[in-house]
């Protein structure tokens, strides 16, 4: 309920602020050099054109790289490697506390930032403020409205198994009539295990439980396993493969699977609102909107919405006052405020932000914080390899057809025993 309260915080007094004028400063120059690497590659061109105005504002060099997606390293990798090299980055993210407690010995406390003044969700350690956050982002079910009210589906019907099941069995015998290759845009590929070991996952630890209940994922931690939560869970899993696009689901990448969606070759689409800028890109003009996932046989009406990382700083780094200036700079710039919210259609973290992002999906996922209809992140409890290494293989194994649902589930189980 706190995190409920402070996601609609964010909200409320950003529309306040609206009504008042944004709180706005301009860039300083100080010829110095930043280097900031993120897991966000969909935004990746509005983040370079954006560091490379600030360069051009500030008389700094700004190096933006981007790694995740469907690229063949994750961030956690790439910092490995860079680290290694020691070649670490100024500023990089890191996604909950597992990441934190991997990098803590680089970590600055930014507890007298600016910034901190202006954001309820910001990643605090013992009461000290670590990390900034990217933006507020949510997921569930997005789904084309258009071709749900052309079969009659009521998307505020969608809030359990069955109802899934019964609306995806007559999607799937309006293939044709609707121009659609699937029912939904999944993937599951070897490069696409964030979409189900930290994504999906989250359904299994998260989904019908009160906004900031860890008591799922703990007993998952405990290697203890839930038999009936886990069951009704991998029906769900199975149902989304089933009608998916084969190819998307077992070969496919982020733009195929998104763009699937944006093109309305598939009903619905297991991403977040982070694919809005996707969809502006595709002119995808249908109606669009976020509906609950089906991982329960009770009803379960909320999404899921969240921080979903948050910038540190390398308190190692030369850079150091170069890099609380570009984070400062985000915030509190019509530059850096128009690239979050304009062009990489972020939802802002920050009170004094004033603007509100235009994509369909982002509208959506503040429609359901503003209803309190909340279900919290709890996926980054484990760790970056238990999820990419040890989960992420058992729903491609899953997706391919190597295992049925009963091996699934015995996979998963032993996983969590043994983790």
């Amino acid at each position: 309920m706190k995190r409920i309260l402070t996601v609609l915080l964010i909200l409320a007094v950003a529309t306040t602020a609206f009504a008042s004028g944004s709180q706005e400063s301009d860039m300083s120059k100080d010829g110095g050099s930043v280097t900031l690497i993120q897991n966000k590659p969909e935004i990746d061109p509005q983040l370079q054109a954006y560091g490379a105005l600030w360069a051009e504002k500030t008389g700094n060099e700004a190096i933006m790289k981007s790694v995740g997606g469907s690229s063949s390293i994750t961030l956690g990798q790439q910092l490995r490697a860079d680290y290694a090299a020691g070649e670490m980055p100024d500023i990089f993210i890191i996604a909950g506390i597992e990441d934190y407690k991997e990098w803590e010995s680089l970590i600055l406390d930014m507890s007298g930032e600016a910034w901190a003044k202006e954001t309820s969700v910001a990643f605090k350690v013992d009461g000290k403020t670590v990390g900034c956050p990217v933006a507020v982002e949510g997921w569930g079910m997005a789904y084309n409205k258009d071709m749900l009210d052309k079969a009659g589906i009521d998307p505020a019907s969608l809030t359990n198994y069955a109802a899934y099941k019964a609306a995806f069995e007559k999607l799937d015998g309006m293939k044709a009539e609707l121009g659609v290759d699937s029912v939904v845009s999944m993937a599951a590929g070897p490069e696409m295990g964030w979409v189900t070991a930290h994504h999906n996952f989250n359904s299994l630890l998260s989904n019908g439980m009160a906004y900031g209940d860890q008591s799922a994922a703990q007993t998952l931690l405990d290697g203890k396993v839930d038999a009936k939560r886990l069951g009704e869970y991998a029906d769900w899993v199975e149902l989304l493969f089933m009608y998916a696009d084969t190819a998307v689901l077992t070969t496919g990448n982020y733009d195929s699977q998104v763009g699937a969606f944006a093109n309305s070759k598939a009903v619905f689409l297991h991403q977040g609102n982070w694919t809005d800028p996707n969809m502006a890109q595709a002119n995808a003009t249908f109606k669009m909107g976020f509906a609950p996932h089906g991982s329960m046989a009770a009803d379960t009406d909320g999404i899921f919405v969240s921080a979903p990382s948050y910038y540190v700083i390398n308190k190692e780094s030369k850079n150091v006052e170069t890099a609380k200036q570009f984070l400062n700079d985000l915030v509190f710039t019509a530059e850096g405020q128009n690239f979050m919210v304009n062009e990489a259609g972020m939802i802002p973290a920050f009170a004094n932000v004033s603007l509100n992002p235009k994509g369909q999906l982002s509208k959506s996922v503040q429609e359901w914080s503003a209803k309190g209809k909340v279900y919290s992140w709890n996926q980054y409890l484990f760790s970056g390899d238990f999820r990419d290494q040890t989960l992420a293989p058992i729903y491609n194994q899953f997706a391919n057809g190597a295992v049925d649902k009963a091996q699934f589930v015995e996979l998963m189980t032993a996983a969590f025993q043994n983790r």
